[in-house]
């Protein structure tokens, strides 16, 4: 299966409502690609981010409540 990346160079990064001020649990997540969410840790930006599809991603987000 051929590798698939997707260009984020262009995100735009927002800190996760769930990360805490004192630089812990920093997630990053991009709303800017449809169809899929891009999450990074914060901490590392230069680091590999995680591609959820928006679905999964809206469980996962729905389950924390």
């Amino acid at each position: 299966m051929p590798s698939r990346r997707a260009d984020l160079t262009s995100a735009t990064w927002r800190k996760s409502s769930y990360s805490n001020s004192d630089g812990g649990q920093c997630v990053e997540v991009s709303d800017d690609f449809p169809g899929v969410v891009p999450v990074r840790d914060s901490k590392r930006p230069e680091g590999p981010a995680v591609i959820f599809a928006a679905s999964a991603w809206s469980a996962f987000v729905n389950d924390m409540h």
